[in-house]
């Protein structure tokens, strides 16, 4: 065999794991805690619960996995994810086929025998907007980052389906918050890969934008609207006081990194952005879930 057919020696089993994306699954699997505990009256079913989490996180494993079997070949292209497993070509495309089907089919069994139709069938919706409207997208417009903000924001409304039976508009505040939130935390990660993306053909905005100053007013209109819509749950009646103060602070500190990231465009303002919305995220889903035990 000559080197050029070689390809690099590793565990099956990791291979495996790394289709599930596993940080992408946990941020699902957290908010869809957030979903499940807002949605409950009274004291939480744990069993229920449980349930629900482990629906969630078949369903995403196996969405991520088929994912990346679909965007194999412009993983290939780019080099922070040429040596994923399909596109380094240590797995077949057969196995992951049947590996992201079995997780997928798995978890929806969970959900609904587990936790009720509903949540099934946001589930199922969350998965098919995903890999046929998001996925295919990519490589034609930038506008992909706001349909997939779409199946990117449904993981609560999933929580909150297994923890009442139905959906209304509690669900639909906490789809709001979460659909804003990816737009700047999504923009950021495309300026910081810009290059990448570009070289795998993918036209997101900040390809298209090289100077940046789109990128940065969409960011920060986005931090913005986030800013009043994370307020909605203490108007509603869904949260207390101390949770509507947290968010004003994260709301400002959050659109204040978005605003100085317009300003400069640089790598290194992208990643604070970046890592800002990260902090956004897990402080507004702990203020969530505390003030949902207090109040």
């Amino acid at each position: 065999m000559s080197a050029s057919l070689v390809v690099p020696s590793r565990s099956a089993l990791a291979d495996y794991v790394e289709l599930t994306k596993p940080r992408i699954t946990l941020t699902v699997v957290m908010t869809s805690l957030v979903g499940y505990v807002m949605g409950s009256r009274g004291p939480i079913s744990l069993p229920g619960l449980a349930l629900a989490l482990a629906g969630v996180a078949l369903v995403g494993s196996g969405a991520s996995a088929l994912n990346m079997l679909l965007e194999r070949r412009t993983d290939a292209l780019m080099l922070r994810t040429r040596n994923r497993p399909l596109a380094a070509g240590r797995l077949r495309v057969t196995d992951a086929l049947l590996f992201g089907l079995g997780l997928t089919a798995a978890g929806l069994a969970v959900l609904r025998f587990g936790t009720g139709a509903m949540s099934a069938l946001v589930a199922l919706l969350t998965w098919s907007t995903y890999l046929f409207a998001y996925t295919p997208l990519k490589t034609r417009t930038s506008l992909s980052t706001i349909v997939g903000a779409f199946p990117g924001a449904l993981p609560p409304v999933i929580g909150w389906a297994a923890a009442r039976g139905h959906v209304d508009p509690g669900a639909v505040v906490l789809f709001a918050i979460l659909f804003l939130w990816q737009i700047p935390h999504f923009l950021a990660i495309a300026w910081i890969y810009r290059e990448d993306y570009a070289r795998g053909g993918l036209p997101m905005l900040p390809v298209l934008d090289p100077q940046g100053v789109v990128t940065g007013r969409q960011a920060v209109a986005n931090s913005l609207a986030l800013l009043v819509v994370s307020v909605v749950p203490t108007i509603a009646g869904l949260a207390g006081r101390a949770y509507f103060a947290g968010a004003i602070v994260l709301g400002v500190a959050f659109t204040s990194v978005a605003v100085m990231s317009a300003v400069r465009r640089t790598t290194p303002a992208a990643r604070a952005l970046f890592l800002a919305s990260v902090v956004y995220l897990l402080g507004i889903c702990t203020l969530l879930l505390v003030d949902r035990v207090q109040y």
